[in-house]
């Protein structure tokens, strides 16, 4: 059991800050790698995740990246800190009803290595998208997080 659910234990579904990290990955053609996620369903978005106890926070995002899609990356660059319930004061609701805020610090990184791996527990597939071509249901996470990136990184 992870660090998460063994906070939920003790505190039910009331609010929590949790801290994650996600990683915006492209290929040397500029395009981002992004993943079609099962939960929220047809929403895609960049991979990443929750920390756990006991790891860095670009730990987490190779983490994450590794049991999402399979890809090892490295040189990570530090993108950005979001805080807030994408860009307001409120809190996110997991599926479950758990409610938390979360602040999740991005990193991008044109270093990859592996073969794309879906995890389908988390994810139904990966693709490489041009960023003229993003598909409509983007997370607000991800899309603030991309706008970033594109605004500050020529690759």
């Amino acid at each position: 059991m992870g660090y998460i659910e063994d906070i939920r234990k003790l505190v039910g579904h009331r609010p929590l800050i949790l801290v994650g990290a996600a990683a915006v990955i492209s290929d040397d053609r500029g395009r981002i790698l992004l993943q079609e996620r099962r939960f929220p369903e047809n929403f895609w978005g960049i991979p990443g995740g929750l920390m756990e106890l006991g790891e860095t926070t670009e730990e987490t995002a190779k983490r994450e990246v590794r049991e999402e899609s399979g890809l090892e990356i490295d040189q990570l660059r530090l993108l950005g800190v979001y805080t807030g319930s994408t860009g307001s004061r409120g809190y996110s609701i997991a599926q479950n009803g758990d409610q938390y805020c979360a602040v999740t610090i991005a990193y991008y990184t044109r270093t990859f290595r592996g073969m794309l791996i879906v995890d389908p527990s988390e994810s139904i597939k990966f693709e490489f998208r041009d960023p003229a071509d993003l598909p409509e249901h983007l997370l607000k996470s991800s899309q603030l997080i991309l706008q970033d990136y594109f605004s500050k990184i020529k690759d």
